[in-house]
């Protein structure tokens, strides 16, 4: 019997192990860095940074239960990876043993500091601490930055210690002061705090990352600078201006993040850049040399103009790479019409332009169904009254420092996040399409559509592994709101710092809290969402009520006889986004009557798209001319006119043969 219990448990044992094996706590996707025994030691050692490594193990169930602090502490503090970074190693993993025990780890967890520049080979400091709770450790970090004497200091991390006298020479504060009323070349922030708080200390490794402004601390026992600044309470801040302005930062909540989400957001401060993308386009320059209206608007507002900007590129430019639809492909697009065509909420001559093509697609009895056809009701070439979506590209809310930024798929993502919202504002809007009963319809559509027609496939594909992971948690259309935005931020998380990156609109978690400062809260140092008070806003803010028309075009052509198409570019737009790669219509895949041209001289490429005049005109692009629908009504008639006369005839002919009954007589 004891036997038999002895190898059940070490079956299960092995059974844990392999699983251990199989299904690592962290992965590449997590914001840590994953050492092993091949890297470890080159990392770490004589390293710019310091370092926070932790040994785990993955069949420890502490340290299962333990990661997900852990990835947050990471997440929290990504920006400070030039002064101290986070790390983890699988000493569970067969490759690993070695280096573990050479590094003496006998439990699990272990949590071990790195100083910068070390060149003793040494193998750390460890935290022996009871409380590893997320504030405590990240204030540890802190102390232990601050632990670095100057030669070993992290080398891109800034100065943590408060305004002081030094050696004698003009008193920090007295600098301070000096910058009342002086023109400088970036903003200075002052965060004035007590001895022991930490939230000036870790603005500053908030903004590391950032160009354009420096972050300074002061204490509240420095009662002649709070007095000259006017601060009678802490943590508090103060703003110098580059035009020589100052005054009090006017925060929501005296908190690390508000005071963070505050300063990024300032104009011209920036996520610093590699030197291969250091030349920052000024607003209104498409980056080819030529001068683009820059539109001033509200970020509080979502703009019609994005809307239908991104109507028009989805429609006539990205679609265009499908020469014909047929199959899931044709179902995939029939959804999408219908969802916005139900959902849409936008001027009347768009909304009945989409109701249309809905109709048409669903009536017409074809399994296969050209691009061109489609083409041509967009288009309106039927000259149907009332129906207009503009050719002109607008983009506002979604204009970029540079063509090759945001654009196109930043209004993919605000259609979508319109939609969800319509969905749940207008519960009976998609009655009799067979989504009345499907929560998921608008993401459904969403994820399909950014499967099968989106032109950047990594995009579609992180979409995708987003959509497994947890579309199937949604359980209403509220959720349904809430889980495109978790996932909008998820993307924003991933791309921060990356070249498809905005200097001048950094990717941030969105609400920022100038917009709503009641959905962001912090629990136990970090920061949280309330996600009740995050619902509400986003209601608002994609409701129907928030949505400007300015900059929109109204204006649509008068109805009239069918006319030869004239030669018409088409202006491209970027699409490079969060959803980021270039979106643009191979040249083979292209349909016939669009071609690439260059109407900027040799040498130069044009992004537009021209169309070519054809003789004739083509209905709903089935290949029928004007010669052709004239002899077919001339058929028609002269069929009426037949059927009409063989009536007459034989109904004639039927009395003249009636047959007559005679009496017989008797």
């Amino acid at each position: 019997m004891a036997v038999a219990v002895c190898v059940k448990l070490v079956v299960l044992l092995g059974q844990l192990f392999g699983l251990a094996q199989s299904a690592r706590l962290y992965t590449e996707e997590d914001p840590v860095v994953i050492l092993s025994s091949d890297s470890l030691k080159q990392t770490v050692l004589n390293s710019s940074s310091a370092w926070l490594l932790q040994f785990y193990s993955s069949w420890c169930g502490h340290c299962i239960q333990y990661s997900p602090t852990w990835k947050a502490l990471a997440g929290d503090v990504k920006d400070w990876a030039q002064a101290i970074q986070i790390g983890v190693v699988d000493c569970a993993h067969e490759k690993n043993f070695d280096i573990c025990k050479e590094f003496g780890i006998h439990f699990y967890p272990t949590f071990r500091y790195f100083k910068a520049h070390d060149t003793t080979n040494d193998y750390g400091k460890t935290y022996r601490g009871a409380d590893r709770e997320l504030q405590t450790v990240r204030q540890l970090m802190v102390n232990f930055l601050q632990n670095h004497t100057k030669h070993d200091w992290p080398v891109g991390c800034p100065p943590l210690d408060p305004a002081r006298s030094f050696r004698g020479k003009l008193g920090m504060s007295e600098k301070i002061l000096s910058l009342m009323g002086k023109k400088t070349e970036f903003y200075t922030a002052v965060i004035v705090e007590d001895e022991d708080s930490y939230i000036g200390r870790e603005v500053i490794l908030d903004l590391m990352p950032y160009e354009g402004l420096a972050v300074k601390r002061a204490l509240s026992s420095d009662k002649l600078l709070m007095e000259k600044l006017g601060i009678s309470s802490v943590p508090s801040a103060y703003l110098f201006y580059p035009n020589s302005m100052h005054t009090v930062m006017n925060v929501q909540k005296r908190l690390r993040f508000f005071f963070s989400s505050f300063l990024k957001l300032l104009p011209g401060v920036h996520r610093k850049q590699s030197t291969s993308s250091l030349q920052h386009p000024q607003p209104g320059n498409n980056g080819q040399g030529t001068q683009v209206e820059w539109k001033e608007f509200e970020k509080s507002k979502v703009y019609m103009a994005d809307l239908e900007s991104g109507l028009h590129y989805l429609l006539r430019v990205e679609l265009a790479t499908h020469k014909t639809l047929e199959g899931e492909e044709l179902k995939t697009f029939k959804d999408f019409v219908t969802v916005v065509a139900k959902l849409f909420p936008g001027h009347q001559s768009v909304v009945k332009l989409l109701e249309t093509l809905l109709e048409w697609l669903v009536s017409l009895p074809l399994e296969k169904i050209p691009y061109d056809a489609i083409l041509d009701l967009v288009n309106n070439k039927m000259r149907i009254s009332g129906l207009y979506l503009s050719e002109q590209v607008q983009w506002v809310g979604c204009q970029g420092s540079s063509v090759a930024l945001r654009g196109y798929p930043c209004s993919l993502w605000t259609l979508f996040h319109v939609l969800t919202v319509q969905a749940a504002n207008r519960p009976d809007a998609l009655a009799n399409t067979g989504f009345e009963d499907d929560l998921l319809a608008v993401l459904q559509t969403m994820r399909r559509y950014i499967g099968t027609f989106f032109g950047c496939q990594e995009c579609g594909k992180h979409f995708e592994e987003m959509a497994q992971e947890s579309l199937n948690q949604v359980k209403s259309v509220d959720d349904a709101v809430l889980w495109l935005w978790r996932k909008h931020n998820q993307v924003n998380a991933r791309l921060t710092g990356s070249m498809s990156e905005d200097p001048m609109f950094p990717k941030t978690q969105w609400p920022t809290p100038d917009l709503c400062p009641t959905c962001h809260e912090e629990q136990e140092g970090l920061h949280v969402w309330n996600e009740q008070m995050v619902l509400a806003f986003l209601r608002q803010h994609y409701g129907a009520s928030n949505i400007s028309p300015k900059y929109s075009s109204n204006s649509q052509p008068e109805p009239g006889p069918p006319a030869i198409p004239k030669p018409k570019a088409i202006s491209k737009p970027n699409s490079n986004l969060h959803l980021n790669q270039n979106l643009k219509p191979s040249p083979d895949s292209a349909p016939k009557h669009q071609k690439r041209s260059d109407t900027n001289g040799a040498g130069q490429k044009h992004t537009g798209i021209q169309i070519e005049a054809r003789p004739g005109m083509t209905i709903l692009g089935l290949g029928f001319s004007r010669v052709d629908m004239s002899l077919c009504v001339f058929l028609y008639a002269l069929s009426c006119i037949f059927l009409m006369f063989m009536f007459f005839f034989f109904r004639f002919r039927s009395k003249r043969w009636k047959p007559r009954n005679y009496r017989p007589y008797i």
